[in-house]
């Protein structure tokens, strides 16, 4: 890939990341019986619970960047699975509230142990998950996430 890395595009790059960092983390949590979606989902709800908040779907669909039907989707799976309980919310019955069960905080915890590892690695050639490349590496994937896209925005360039 160095090679090549070389002549790409920054979106071919990010794309190629995203794939390296989705397949491994996709073989690091299936033993505990969850792919990588179901990890960013139940990692999501672990954190946000730690804060004091208790998501609905789109809340959490929002947090995640994952299509709000997905989310649906994938909640109705980790409920069966036992891992998160789906409520609706008084103030809105069309709402579902969500939340993880003492069983899914338990695989949740073992699951964030084996995704940070990874991190540990993928980091390693930047110095490591607490230096300063990493942290600066972090604020650029912020700046970058926080940039607006808009696939049509081209298009109405030229038309103007």
């Amino acid at each position: 890939m160095s090679t090549a890395a070389e002549n790409a595009t920054a979106g071919f790059l990010v794309w190629r990341l995203s794939m390296k960092w989705r397949v491994a983390v996709d073989r690091a949590v299936a033993p505990l019986g969850l792919t990588h979606a179901q990890y960013a989902l139940v990692a999501s709800l672990y954190g946000m619970a730690r804060s004091g908040e208790r998501p609905s779907q789109r809340g959490l669909a929002d947090h995640t960047g994952l299509e709000p039907l997905y989310v649906s989707k994938l909640a109705r799976a980790l409920e069966a699975a036992g891992l998160v309980a789906r409520t609706r919310d008084p103030g809105d019955p069309r709402a579902m509230r969500l939340t993880l069960t003492e069983q899914g905080r338990e695989v949740t915890g073992r699951a964030i142990t084996v995704v940070q590892g990874l991190l540990d690695q993928l980091l390693e050639p930047l110095g490591g998950q607490h230096s300063d490349r990493a942290h600066q590496f972090t604020r650029d994937l912020v700046a970058l996430l926080d940039a607006p896209l808009d696939p049509h925005a081209e298009n109405e360039k030229e038309q103007s």
